[in-house]
């Protein structure tokens, strides 16, 4: 198969389950999505197997769609910065992972992707007069979020492991 044909599905794959899974999660209750960061994990492993450039793509797409079909998250402020932290996660991952370990690659990403969110948030949030302090950053961004940066610490290095080996089998197969 056309490794750009490849890269196509994989991505609209990712961009499918980015909408459902979060929707799956807030069944969980209304702030579950903001503490299990569900729309991430497709992000990250779109850009660690399919590259910068698409799993940037999919970061902008990604919390669009799902803000216009599902009205989750709503668009202003919440997911315009996640339009900007999700390409940050999908473009970095692409790109670190070809530099460093899959685990540091990860960590960078998240790391980054979270002070890109909250740069967008103070400027949105400061237009709309409302105040965003370095505690409600850490707050929403750490704190709150720990179950979700823990599964993303355990579940992406082990599905993009698990994928990218039955990727190879395949392509052995063949």
């Amino acid at each position: 198969m056309n490794q750009s044909v490849r890269k196509l599905t994989i991505s609209a794959m990712f961009l499918a389950v980015g909408i459902i899974l979060p929707m799956a999660f807030h069944s969980f209750g209304p702030n579950a999505g903001a503490t299990f960061l569900p729309m991430h994990l497709p992000v990250l492993l779109c850009g660690f197997l399919c590259g910068p450039a698409y799993g940037a793509f999919i970061g902008v797409l990604t919390p669009l769609l799902s803000s216009f079909l599902t009205g989750m998250p709503v668009l202003v402020p919440t997911g315009i910065a996640m339009v900007f932290e999700l390409s940050c996660y999908g473009c970095l991952s692409g790109l670190l992972l070809k530099h460093c370990h899959l685990y540091v690659a990860l960590i960078l990403t998240m790391l980054a992707g979270r002070i890109v969110n909250g740069i967008v948030n103070l400027i949105l949030l400061s237009f709309m007069g409302k105040a965003y302090t370095l505690t409600i950053f850490l707050t929403v961004s750490f704190i709150t979020a720990i179950p979700g940066i823990l599964l993303q610490l355990l579940l992406v290095p082990l599905l993009v492991k698990a994928i990218t080996h039955f990727q190879q089998h395949a392509k052995d197969d063949a």
